[in-house]
């Protein structure tokens, strides 16, 4: 059997099993609900998590998997945004089971098959497969939280698409969204901001506003409003602008489909995962067209470092459940 190796446990997060179960379900256990977030969240269909190293994202990201009611689920999607190859389109796994230090998860096969079928999505070689973390890194906390549970995964690399094509691979994963026993993982890091990721944007004000916003720059480092509105206050205000126009209600899923391919037009914010969130978007859109209402709630924002100057960087996280 084709399986397809940890390969980025033992640096991005532990590759010890005794250990890295013992950190998640620390991570887990440090989420404090409230009025407003009693998780598990009955009806929740789908996460927006962080893909980071668990050093780093592996909090933030307990918040949406601390969301899920396992309950009834069979089959797992986890669609990831593909970093180091070009992309057209979506691609399917080829192995048949992916490796954690958690226990082996196995692939849907016969969801794989009937994917492959439709024509519209290409395969991807087992290197391409391997070199990618944005679905692994999701892995372990899914073996986690689906614990003893007969479940199998359906993992889908998202390339560089475009709003249309969003919607068309939407449209094609929609019937599975729906199904009772069916969850998706979208996987997606915020912004990356510094000059080691050519952005660095900033809201003198934080938005609405009438004030434009800039472009850092080694020529004009430190604009007066810096003194009172900080460079991780802008990232802030720049990636809670995004998270607001997708939260449902009050937008429908297609508004917050346009608006949100309109922000990124504006802003061009370097949200990696943007494209598995918006055929997300296109889903819900079709769901939302049959008379089903989608719910997004945002429960959890942080970020790498605070940037004070333009030789600081850092990368933001935010998680969210979506129950329809």
């Amino acid at each position: 059997m084709s399986s397809r190796k940890a390969t980025h446990a033992n640096s991005w997060y532990v590759g010890d099993g005794r250990k890295l179960e013992s950190e998640l379900g620390s991570n887990l256990a440090d989420v404090e609900g409230d009025e407003e977030f009693s998780p598990p969240i009955k009806g929740c269909k789908a996460i927006i998590a962080p893909h980071a190293g668990y050093s780093y994202s592996g909090r933030a990201a307990a918040w949406a998997y601390k969301s899920i009611d396992t309950t009834g689920i069979k089959r797992v999607f986890v669609l990831g945004p593909s970093h180091h190859v070009y992309l057209d389109g979506c691609a399917l796994s080829k192995c048949e089971k992916y490796e954690t230090p958690l226990g082996d998860l196995p692939l849907d096969l016969d969801t794989v098959k009937e994917l492959r079928a439709t024509g519209e999505i290409q395969d991807m070689d087992v290197q391409t497969d391997e070199d990618e973390h944005s679905i692994e890194m999701h892995l372990p906390y899914v073996r986690k939280v689906f614990e003893g549970l007969n479940i199998a995964i359906v993992p889908i690399l998202v390339g560089a698409i475009n709003y249309n094509q969003e919607v068309k691979f939407g449209t094609l994963l929609a019937s599975y969204l729906a199904r009772e026993d069916t969850f998706f993982v979208i996987s997606s890091d915020f912004c990356h901001w510094g000059t080691r990721f050519q952005y660095t944007f900033y809201y003198p004000k934080a938005p609405p506003t009438s004030a434009p916003a800039i472009r850092l720059s080694k020529s004009d480092p430190s604009p007066p409003s810096l003194a009172t509105h900080s460079i991780h206050a802008s990232i802030s205000a720049l990636d809670h602008e995004a998270m607001e126009l997708m939260t449902m209600p009050p937008q429908t899923a297609h508004q917050s489909h346009l608006d949100f391919a309109d922000y990124l037009k504006r802003t061009k914010n370097t949200i990696c995962g943007r494209h598995p969130i918006g055929v997300l978007l296109g889903a819900l859109t079709v769901l939302q067209s049959q008379g089903r209402v989608p719910h997004l709630q945002w429960v959890r924002y942080e970020q790498s470092s605070q940037c004070q100057n333009l030789r600081d960087s850092s990368v933001s996280y935010a998680s969210a459940y979506i129950k329809i």
